[in-house]
């Protein structure tokens, strides 16, 4: 028997018969075992092995009895292939399908994390197999199949229901549901390009789409016929939308998600179309004297009129598109200051611009602001850079070195929206800051709020002793305007003082 065995059952198998004789302990005598046995010639088969023990003459003997299964390993395999995956695409059938996706939802459950159930049919498919006969129609189910496999995840189900029908699971996609979505839209896309490619149907060449459905889940609140059921629905909704699309279950998910992507599409042509302007708000001091102002990103949609700047900053963010849009910003405000510098009454006044994270991450985002300066003349020491604190948290070397290289020219910067995010002081007083803007949030009850009070009287003191100049924003009215004051707080932005409008109406609010 050990002649069969290959390591390190080998050695194990001595082990188990010392044990035995020494001590009594049995783990294999009388007990049938599966494992591998080994050829001759070195190949490794199934086996079955049976010990059992003998007595002659007083002496302890062991027989083995050893049974090659290599076929009826085989009939096995051949059977589960047979009950658990479809013949044609070798591809998970109904079955093991409802067994992962009971899996999927416990896993999901567990875990707080959205999956997605996605429910497909090839669009025309009947057409095909009326006139190029199932045979070719078959051709296309196996290479959609190998499509599939090759596009997904190891751990992705793709299953086959029959005909033209296929689901796939997606799992642990996100805890937020949104986020989940998104997530698997952006699966549904990768399936859509791979599907969408030209097809090798013997001697002919054949385009082919699907329409996809899709259904989130997160826990047992439906059952499994319900997903499949609201996937199926929403396959049927894509097809009702004139066929290679997808539709979510949910209404409202899919309404946010056809949102979102109407957004995108319409920021890349307001890029193209220059559709953007700037706005401007004035910045006094204590005086009531303008000494500059913050250009305000301002979007008016060709039909949807002005859209607010948090809705569509955080997806220009999440594109990239946020680049190429500051960059229009520092160009347009670096015109502005060189225009202001030829009149007297504006000559000496700062503008001051919103910078991004992702663009003040850009390599070459120092020689792109210097190139600009110089390509428009205008001086340097008027224009102001602001900051966000969640921008400083990371790689603080970088940082200093582009706000030094930038400062060694003249810019300044202002750390906006400052007390809201995260400030260590002990990197604060490393940045070339020269000023802190105290956010709207706080100067919105200061003359209520004991705390929002505290927290803007030491905002002001911090600055202060670090050498850096203080503005607040969001200054509505004269009361406020006079608790800053009387705090130290001597720089102002706000609606007291001028909402911002456009440059054509500029000089009228000064």
């Amino acid at each position: 028997v050990k002649m069969l065995m290959p390591s390190p059952h080998r050695e194990a198998h001595d082990g188990y018969l010392r044990d035995y004789v020494d001590n009594g302990h049995s783990r294999i005598i009388g007990v049938g075992r599966e494992l591998r046995g080994q050829h001759r010639n070195g190949h490794l088969f199934p086996m079955e092995l049976a010990v059992s023990q003998v007595t002659r003459g007083g002496v302890p003997m062991f027989v083995g009895l050893v049974r090659d299964i290599t076929r009826r390993k085989a009939a096995e395999q051949e059977i589960e292939r047979l009950a658990f995956y479809d013949p044609l695409t070798q591809l998970p059938n109904r079955r093991l399908l409802m067994d992962r996706l009971q899996h999927a939802m416990s896993t999901s459950k567990r875990n707080r994390r959205y999956g997605a159930l996605l429910f497909m049919d090839l669009d025309n498919f009947k057409n095909l197999n009326d006139t190029a006969g199932h045979a070719v129609g078959d051709q296309l189910l196996r290479q959609v199949a190998e499509r599939l496999v090759s596009t997904l995840r190891e751990g992705d189900t793709i299953a086959r229901l029959g005909g033209d029908e296929f689901v796939v699971i997606v799992e642990s996609l996100h805890e937020d549901a949104e986020q989940a979505a998104t997530r698997a839209e952006s699966v549904v896309e990768k399936i859509h390009q791979a599907l969408s490619q030209r097809y090798r149907l013997g001697d002919r060449d054949y385009l082919n789409s699907p329409s996809i459905g899709v259904t989130l889940f997160i826990d047992h609140e439906h059952s499994l016929d319900d997903l499949l059921k609201q996937a199926d629905l929403a396959m049927y909704q894509a097809k009702s939308a004139g066929r290679n699309t997808f539709r979510f279950f949910d209404p409202q998910m899919q309404a946010k998600l056809m949102a979102r992507t109407q957004m995108e599409a319409d920021l890349r042509s307001a890029v193209s179309e220059s559709q953007f302007q700037l706005y401007y708000q004035p910045q006094v001091d204590h005086l009531g004297r303008t000494t500059g102002a913050e250009a305000l990103i301002r979007w008016p949609h060709p039909q949807r009129g002005m859209v607010p700047p948090n809705l569509f900053i955080p997806v220009a963010e999440e594109m990239g598109l946020i680049v190429p849009i500051g960059l229009w910003v520092l160009e347009t405000a670096c015109q502005v200051l060189l225009d202001w510098s030829r009149e007297a009454e504006t000559a000496d006044l700062t503008l001051a611009i919103n910078i991004s994270a992702r663009q003040f991450r850009q390599a070459d985002f120092v020689d792109q602001v210097k190139a600009v300066l110089a390509r428009t003349g205008a001086r340097p020491e008027r224009l102001k850079l602001e900051l966000t604190e969640s921008m400083l948290v990371s790689n603080v070397a970088d940082i200093i070195a582009k706000m030094s290289a930038l400062k060694n020219i003249g810019v300044s910067f202002s750390l906006d929206d400052f007390g809201t995010g995260y400030s260590s002081l002990s990197y604060l007083k490393r940045l070339p800051l020269d000023q802190l803007k105290i956010d709207q949030s706080f100067v919105r009850e200061i003359c209520h709020s004991p705390n929002d009070a505290a927290i803007a009287r030491t905002i002001v003191a911090l600055g202060h002793s670090m050498g850096m100049g203080v503005i607040a924003e969001g200054v509505e009215d004269e009361a406020q305007r006079a608790k800053l004051g009387s705090i130290g707080c001597l720089a102002y932005q706000g609606y007291l003082f001028g909402r911002p409008v456009p440059l054509s109406e500029w000089s009228t609010q000064r």
